[in-house]
């Protein structure tokens, strides 16, 4: 019996051993991205989902045998599920897994890492100590972070995780999260009582410029702000505009707006933010790595991969998976 068709995009950039147990699953035709596949979507029973390419009505209408998309993601901006349900086309990705995300914990980690990088100036004094500049006078912080009041913006799974690493160095927490009970009310007044505002609400419309200029002006002066969770989510211009007038005093970035545009690169060195975290020793910024761990980019793989198997009622995944 012949194998289902998939179609993977190169881009995606799966580790070794997941795209072999990829090619024992289903015939699958490697593309760079999805601006080269338009001849071959017809034949498509499973279709890989990059990040920055919406699979919306009309691709899926393009692939008229899909059974299945799979993206190894939590956030799934670029699919339009109802349109996938609607046609019976199953969405194979990690939105909805929470018991199996409870163990993927690297993101909670470096949301950590951040905020004590960005706060002690690490990177900035590593550069001088590597420079031979031995002298801790310059380097010293405002306050220790167990003096601090951490404000957790969306207190899902990894708002939780966060919360639970701050409190056992000490820090206060609250969170606001309209679908969670116990939070304070509004977004305003959450600012208002942080001293440390993290970012983990998910990228939705309704969560589009969420965290404004007029969030950030709320905010105690001297504060600090991380976000790991979706670029769109923080008005950065707002927010530099404040860094500028002293009113926040460090800033933490792993995620931009736009960044999944595939022309993102070509312009993102002459981007303001970029240019501004060349000069200020209390912007650090990371390319999106917050998940970016070999066993969770394995696991979470891993878990779609056979995931969209199940969908297609291969009955047989199991002992093919653990041939891997």
């Amino acid at each position: 019996m012949s194998k289902p068709r998939a179609i993977y995009y190169r881009r995606m950039s799966y580790q070794r051993d997941n795209r072999a147990l990829m090619d024992r699953l289903f015939d699958v035709v490697e593309l760079d991205d999805p601006r080269d596949d338009g001849d071959v979507l017809a034949g498509t029973e499973v279709l890989f989902a990059p990040l920055g390419f919406l699979v919306g009505a009309q691709k899926m209408d393009r692939c008229g045998r899909l059974r299945a998309i799979v993206s190894n993601t939590t956030g799934i901006p670029h699919i339009d599920v109802e349109a996938a349900r609607s046609r019976g086309i199953a969405v194979c990705a990690l939105h909805d897994e929470q018991a199996f995300l409870d163990t993927i914990t690297p993101t909670a980690e470096h949301t950590i890492g951040l905020m004590i990088a960005a706060w002690r100036r690490i990177p900035a004094a590593h550069r001088a100590a590597s420079e031979g500049l031995w002298d801790r006078r310059p380097w010293g912080a405002p306050r220790m972070l167990s003096r601090m009041r951490l404000g957790i913006v969306g207190y899902g799974r990894l708002g939780r995780k966060v919360g639970r690493i701050a409190m056992a160095m000490g820090m206060a927490l609250q969170y606001y999260d309209p679908y969670v009970p116990g939070g304070v009310e509004t977004l305003g007044a959450l600012a208002r009582q942080s001293d440390v505002l993290s970012l983990h609400a998910p990228s939705t419309p309704e969560t589009q410029n969420l965290v404004s200029r007029a969030v950030l002006e709320q905010l105690p002066r001297g504060a600090m702000v991380v976000n790991t969770s979706r670029g769109e989510l923080l008005d950065v211009d707002g927010m530099l505009d404040l860094m500028d007038f002293g009113h926040i005093a460090a800033a933490a970035l792993d995620t931009i707006d736009g960044e999944y545009h595939p022309d993102f690169q070509a312009g993102f060195r002459g981007s303001r933010v970029a240019s501004q975290a060349r000069l200020r020793d209390n912007l650090v910024l990371t390319p999106h790595i917050g998940g970016s761990t070999l066993d969770a980019w394995f696991e979470t793989e891993r878990f779609v991969i056979e995931k969209a198997a199940r969908a297609l009622g291969l009955n047989d995944t199991k002992s093919v998976c653990g041939s891997a």
